[in-house]
């Protein structure tokens, strides 16, 4: 997995320092969000004609291997997974969110992110991402998923967030550690899967440590 995009967006200048006197949270879902943009991508909402490129990759047999869909994953069904996306908002608690991911250059829908805020506590949330094989190999995935950490840790405020992955899925793994989350488990036969016990790593990323991570020198 390409490496090159994380180069730049930590050569970046660092926005504020959040103060931390003050709750790190935003009260309210973010329905005010459409679209932003990172250097090769456009982050968006998912739009109806997004319908037979997420069938498409939600059913090749690569892609569903680590995820929680069966295949084939259907026109149908993929219509009515973005007609639910309609009148949802990011950051609401207790509640996943997906953003499709598109190729800036082509405006061809390559996969999309997720984002699920604790239901509990606001200040928290939980990640994942699904790229189309295609698009895999390029650094789309890294690209794609430090806009998310910005997103939740930085616009919206996020106190920690974390992820976690079969500890089979090496894309997952190189991604999460290429992102210099920190490894905090190795659960053992933790979740049932597709018709068996796996496996999974545990990692986390404190908001102070992103901007760190981000900041020049």
């Amino acid at each position: 997995m390409s490496s090159n995009v994380l180069c730049l967006l930590f050569a970046c200048t660092a926005p504020p320092r959040p103060d931390e006197s003050t709750p790190i949270m935003n009260p309210r879902p973010d329905d005010a969000f459409d679209e932003d943009t990172t250097e090769r991508l456009v982050i968006r909402r998912f739009r109806a004609e997004d319908a037979a490129t997420l069938a498409a990759y939600r059913s090749d047999p690569a892609v569903a291997r680590y995820q929680s869909w069966d295949i084939p994953f259907s026109q149908a069904q993929a219509r009515s997974f973005i007609e639910g996306l309609q009148t949802a908002n990011p950051d609401t608690p207790g509640e996943w969110f997906q953003f499709a991911v598109v190729e800036a250059a082509t405006g061809l829908h390559i996969g999309d992110l997720a984002a699920c805020v604790d239901a509990d506590d606001s200040r928290l949330a939980t990640i994942g991402i699904t790229m189309a094989t295609a698009a895999q190999g390029q650094g789309y995935a890294s690209e794609a998923a430090a806009w998310l950490l910005d997103y939740l840790l930085l616009d919206r405020r996020k106190h920690r967030v974390t992820a976690d992955c079969d500890t089979r899925n090496s894309n997952a793994v190189a991604l999460l550690e290429h992102l210099r989350m920190r490894r905090e488990g190795h659960h053992l036969q933790s979740a049932w899967w597709k018709g068996e016990w796996v496996d999974e790593y545990v990692y986390a990323i404190l908001a102070k440590e992103w901007l760190e991570r981000r900041s020049p020198g």
